[in-house]
C-alpha cells in the first residue's frame, strides 16, 4: 500500500498580507480570479458547491460559476436535481474554489437564491446548441437505465429543434448565492498559511480578519 501520508508540497510564495487587501472581498475575488486565469489554471470557475439534505446529510458537486458581481455568484442547474432540492429544504450553502496550482483557495458561504427568469433565458441562449439540448435530455439526478436512454433523447430533440431554436426548459435556470463569509487561503512555508476571513455586517460593511492557519 503507498504511503500518501508522505505526500506533501512545500508552499513557496510572497504570503498575503492585511495591507494587500482589498475592503471588498468581491474586488478581492476579482483580482484572483484574473490571475487564475492568466495562469492558465484548467477550468478556474469550477467551483465545489456544499448543500444539506432534510436529514443533515452533506452533499458536494463540482459546478460552474457563470458570473458573479457585488450580488452573488451564479451557477445553473436543473431545477428538479438533488441540489435544487436540497437548497429549497436548506438555502445556506457554501462554495470552495481550489486554486491549487497557485496555493490558493476561496470558500464563501451564504443564502442562494434563484435568479430571474430573464436572466436564465439570457444565459441559456449564449449556450452552444448541445448544451441547450442536454438542459432537455437530462432529468438531472434521477435513476435511469442505460446511457442509450440520454442518446436516443438527444437524437429526438435534435430533429425537433433543427432550426437551433431551444426553448428555455422551465425546469431549468440559475441560482445566485448571496456572500455572508468569504475567505482567501494563500498557502505559506511550514504550513503557516495566510489566511483572512471577510464577514458581512448588518450593514452591508464587511469585516476582515486573520485567521490562525
Amino acid at each position: 500500500m503507498p504511503d500518501i501520508g508522505q505526500l506533501r508540497e512545500e508552499y513557496i510564495n510572497d504570503g498575503l498580507s492585511r495591507e494587500q487587501l482589498n475592503a471588498s472581498p468581491i474586488e478581492q475575488f476579482r483580482a484572483w480570479f484574473s490571475q487564475a486565469q492568466k495562469a492558465e489554471l484548467p477550468e478556474p470557475n469550477a467551483m465545489t458547491l456544499a448543500t444539506v439534505d432534510s436529514e443533515g446529510q452533506p452533499w458536494q458537486r463540482i459546478v460552474l460559476l457563470k458570473a458573479y458581481d457585488e450580488k452573488g455568484f451564479v451557477f445553473y442547474t436543473n431545477y428538479e436535481s438533488s441540489k435544487s432540492k436540497e437548497i429549497e429544504g436548506n438555502s445556506q450553502v457554501s462554495l470552495h474554489f481550489p486554486w491549487i496550482a497557485l496555493s490558493r483557495q476561496v470558500a464563501i458561504t451564504g443564502k442562494a437564491e434563484k435568479v430571474s427568469t430573464t436572466e436564465s433565458l439570457r444565459y441559456f441562449v449564449s449556450r452552444p446548441f448541445g448544451s441547450r439540448l442536454g438542459a432537455w435530455v437530462s432529468q438531472q439526478s434521477k435513476v435511469i437505465s442505460s446511457r442509450n436512454v440520454l442518446e436516443m433523447k438527444l437524437q429526438e430533440l435534435k430533429a425537433k429543434f433543427k432550426d437551433g431554436e431551444v426553448p428555455l426548459p422551465s425546469f431549468w435556470g440559475g441560482y445566485r448565492v448571496d456572500p455572508e463569509t468569504m475567505e482567501f487561503w494563500q498557502g505559506g512555508a511550514n504550513r503557516l498559511h495566510d489566511r483572512f476571513l471577510y464577514k458581512k455586517q448588518i450593514d452591508g460593511d464587511w469585516e476582515i480578519a486573520r485567521l490562525s492557519p
